[in-house]
């Protein structure tokens, strides 16, 4: 982004207040406003409005948040510029409550996408709630759904959001072992700096479980990819470029055939208490007649991690 748009959306901005302006804005209010993760022309019409209107933007960085508004053709005072991120976001609820106490209408705003969803927000929504003010989602791009609608999920298209997983290598060990027994597609996000690794945890706990990879969604070098697990570090290393940017990523659901049945899975205790890991799969194979990638998974998420010494 950059103000050389401020021009290109002066028609928007003057759409938005066409289209948006005779609905009703409360004063006292703490809008909670979704803005694009990449692609400025995903902006809503409701959403320019209301920053528009907005008497302070409590954001996540204010350098950023200023540089959206001037791109999209809105200018606003320093003074209205409230910086509430992860590191003061108790504190920054005090100066926001003091603006809705006042008569002001808040926006509310991340560096991108929705506040609150593995972003700043949550706290400053509740402190707001706790007050007795309104909070009013102002709903927009999100890197969850734009995902979801591009990975050809089979099944009801249930899901769980899972974010991003623990950063230390025993919790995240931890978290994938319970997520194998999960049956619904999994949603995980990731920084590029951490994204190698996530892949060979991935591969290690998954095997040949489907993931579809997104980085950098609705920017000009998006890429969305399909494969099993286990070829996710392989397709990472392939080109250095898919090092770079923001991933988003869902495990696909279990298929029928590969959902690991209770029967087998005491079978396999059973076998583990006694056995090496991949003998009691192998006798477990025999005995259950399931497919042995199958009950390999289910053994992996059935050791518990060692502690971190």
């Amino acid at each position: 982004m950059n103000d050389s748009c401020s021009a290109d959306y002066s028609l928007a901005l003057r759409a938005a207040r066409q289209a948006a302006g005779a609905q009703h804005y409360p004063a006292g209010a703490l809008y909670v406003v979704a803005t694009p993760i990449g692609n400025l022309a995903d902006i809503t019409l409701r959403a320019l409005h209301v920053l528009d209107l907005a008497d302070a933007i409590a954001c996540e960085d204010t350098r950023q948040t200023r540089h959206l508004l001037r791109a999209c053709g809105i200018d606003k005072p320093a003074a209205a510029f409230i910086a509430a991120h992860q590191h003061n976001e108790a504190q920054a609820a005090q100066a926001v409550l003091a603006r809705l106490q006042a008569g002001q209408r808040v926006a509310c705003v991340s560096d991108a996408g929705t506040p609150a969803v593995s972003d700043p927000g949550a706290r400053l929504v509740a402190a707001c709630a706790a007050q007795g003010w309104r909070a009013v989602p102002v709903p927009g791009a999100s890197s969850v759904t734009a995902l979801l609608s591009a990975a050809g999920l089979e099944g009801d298209g249930r899901y769980v959001f899972e974010g991003f997983l623990p950063v230390k290598s025993g919790e995240r060990q931890a978290a994938l072992a319970r997520l194998q027994h999960e049956p619904r597609a999994v949603v995980l996000l990731e920084a590029p700096h951490r994204i190698a690794a996530l892949a060979d945890a991935l591969a290690a706990a998954f095997g040949a479980r489907a993931v579809t990879v997104a980085r950098e969604l609705t920017k000009q070098f998006e890429q969305i990819a399909t494969l099993p697990c286990a070829e996710f570090p392989a397709w990472l290393a392939a080109d250095p470029q898919r090092l770079r940017g923001e991933f988003a990523l869902v495990l696909h659901p279990h298929s029928a055939a590969a959902r690991p049945q209770h029967g087998h899975e005491r079978v396999l205790r059973a076998l583990l208490a006694e056995l090496p890991l991949k003998t009691a799969v192998r006798l477990a194979a025999q005995i259950t007649g399931a497919p042995r990638n199958t009950l390999y998974e289910q053994a992996l998420a059935l050791r518990v991690p060692a502690p971190l010494m």
